[in-house]
């Protein structure tokens, strides 16, 4: 009687969990292009250093919730060129994806970041702000934002409530007090001429770009 009340309780959860699984997984989500990203993901053997979903080595991140915690502006240009961002760190072999393939695996991950796992991964120490009260004094401060100011600055930094906290990643609320238009400039070209040990990534920007940036940052007092 209790074996098969054991096995009735063992087939009813069963039944259930599997119920489950379309909603958590979303299916309706996985598109074509998503499809794609994963055949690259599996055909490059992406899992021999990272983990994804728990499964995989760990000597590269967890990419699981990458979407999450990185703009899609800083993944395109980490996986054009991953060694030029991170000189001197630990090497990724760098695949000469195309655009379309890096479009894909973006698609792909972006999948991943939405299946519903039970809490897993854990959250990480990046906290994600996105209200402030001192968004009004912002405006006043904004000559005018340049646009990769929120798809790759904001993704470690906060500024006046918005964006991301990582650690050692300083609030950018009044750098241009704290720092000269000559320092900023050094920094945005190569962080590590700076300081050696930095976790900021050394990003292919433009001369332009980069006098954007620090005409913004150093209007920021």
């Amino acid at each position: 009687m209790v074996t098969i009340a054991a096995f009735v309780m063992f087939f009813v959860f069963s039944y259930d969990t599997l119920n489950k699984i379309p909603a958590q997984t979303n299916n309706d989500k996985l598109t074509e292009s998503a499809i794609r990203g994963k055949n690259i993901w599996e055909s490059n053997n992406c899992m021999g250093c990272h983990t994804l979903f728990g499964e995989g080595a760990y000597y590269a991140p967890e990419l699981t919730k990458v979407h999450v915690r990185r703009s899609e502006e800083f993944l395109r240009m980490l996986l054009k060129d991953p060694n030029a961002m991170y000189p001197g760190k630990r090497k990724m072999v760098k695949y000469d994806f195309s655009d379309g393939e890096i479009d894909d695996l973006i698609e792909f991950f972006k999948w991943c970041s939405e299946v519903d796992l039970n809490g897993f991964p854990a959250e990480p120490f990046l906290k994600k702000y996105t209200t402030g009260s001192n968004v009004s004094s912002a405006a006043s401060n904004e000559m005018k934002k340049p646009d990769i100011f929120d798809k790759l600055c904001l993704t470690c930094h906060i500024f006046h409530g918005m964006g991301n906290k990582m650690e050692g990643a300083p609030i950018l609320d009044d750098i241009g007090s704290v720092r000269d238009r000559d320092y900023l400039e050094r920094w945005l070209k190569d962080p590590t001429s700076i300081k050696k040990n930095s976790l900021m990534p050394k990003f292919p920007l433009s001369d332009s770009t980069i006098q954007e940036l620090v005409d913004f940052l150093s209007n920021q007092k």
